[in-house]
């Protein structure tokens, strides 16, 4: 008899709460919700491009798009996923497909979570 077991992936996001402390206290608090918020909406659209790119097989944009979602994710205290991004734009750069499949859905799910954890963290009063 053959078991099949279904194994869920989960990793958590890294976010350095300190790093975005500075940028409120360096902008303050209405500005820097402002700032945050824009590069939230950049990060979200430059992760779409990026999986995007994959989907296309255009190694060339997955690196520009990753190259940017990792300076904005490390900018923002995204740790993890600055480090992600980076791995997929390394992956494209060696034009390892396989790793780069891993890679492009590590990026995806740490990615939304990132994403959804910084927002949150945001709206919390």
């Amino acid at each position: 008899m053959t078991r099949i077991s279904v194994l869920t992936v989960s990793e958590a996001a890294r976010i350095d709460v300190q790093r975005l402390e500075q940028i409120i206290q360096e902008l303050g608090e209405i500005a820097a919700g402002q700032i945050i918020g824009m590069a939230l909406e950049q990060m979200a659209l430059t992760l779409h491009r990026t999986v995007s790119a994959f989907q296309r097989g255009d190694p060339g944009m997955i690196v520009a798009h990753a190259d940017k979602l990792s300076r904005l994710a490390w900018q923002m205290g995204m740790v993890t996923l600055a480090a992600v991004a980076i791995d997929v734009g390394a992956c494209a750069e060696r034009q390892d497909f396989t790793a780069l499949a891993a890679t492009v859905g590590r990026l995806e799910r740490i990615g939304n979570h990132s994403l959804t954890e910084l927002w949150d963290l945001r709206e919390t009063p």
